[in-house]
């Protein structure tokens, strides 16, 4: 008897993967990074294992929630402001509302790869007077930057995604004065200290590997790494 999980997937089919992962992502079951990463791994899936495996960690038949409302306008934005300092966004964050980014002879951080973002697209206002605003976001997300720069620079050096994905966007509106306002994608920044990286490793298994056998790999690595946060906490806690 030939294994269902070997059929091959249609387009239709993995479309409506894409569309439980963005459910999953407004839930706040995946963080941008790996919604982008399983995004992308769900157009280039062939087989219904495959994509089995990118929605087996979440709810089975969610309904599809409706596409955010657009913000009304005057919505309150929240703003990080670094005046001859610093001020950085890292790890775990919620992002529900507009973004706004200020340098004024200074730098502002944004990392968005480990933020829960709520919404469909990731609107952010940079303005650097001769200051620097650097955003990284995972590469394979689609970036729309506009604005301008006078003596100074506004660039984007991410991997984006092939047209035609329905994968997450951000979109910068960015003004330097004698400043840098710059998008970068996850291969140009350092890593972060999660299972990302690791799930794409995986991923590229996959098509050497019986798909069986990776998932029960992929459900021991995980029992391991939350025995490795439980042991470092009791160190923490104990100081030692």
């Amino acid at each position: 008897m030939s294994d269902p999980g070997g059929l091959r997937a249609s387009d239709a089919e993995r479309e409506a993967v894409v569309e439980q992962l963005r459910v999953a992502s407004v839930e706040g079951r995946l963080t941008l990074a790996e919604l982008t990463d399983r995004t992308e791994a769900a157009y280039t899936a062939t087989t219904h294992a495959e994509l089995a495996l990118l929605t087996q960690d979440l709810p089975a038949g969610a309904t599809p929630a409706p596409a955010p409302a657009p913000m009304p306008s005057g919505r309150k934005r929240r703003w990080f402001v670094g005046v001859m300092g610093d001020s950085k966004r890292r790890g775990t964050w919620r992002i529900d509302q507009e973004l706004g980014a200020v340098a004024v002879m200074g730098d502002v951080l944004l990392d968005l790869r480990e933020a829960e973002v709520r919404t469909d697209m990731v609107d952010i206002m940079a303005v650097s007077v001769m200051g620097d605003v650097k955003i990284i976001v995972p590469d394979g997300v689609n970036v729309d930057l506009d604005g301008m720069a006078v003596m100074g620079d506004k660039r984007v050096d991410v991997l984006q995604a092939a047209p035609g994905m329905n994968v997450p966007v951000v979109r910068v509106r960015a003004y330097a004065v004698m400043g840098d306002v710059k998008v970068i994608g996850d291969s140009q920044a350092q890593p972060v200290q999660r299972g990302f990286a690791a799930w794409r490793e995986h991923w590229r298994r996959l098509h050497g590997e019986d798909w069986r056998a990776l998932g029960r790999q992929m459900r021991h690595d995980a029992r391991e790494l939350g025995r490795q946060m439980r042991e470092d906490g009791r160190r923490d806690r104990w100081g030692h």
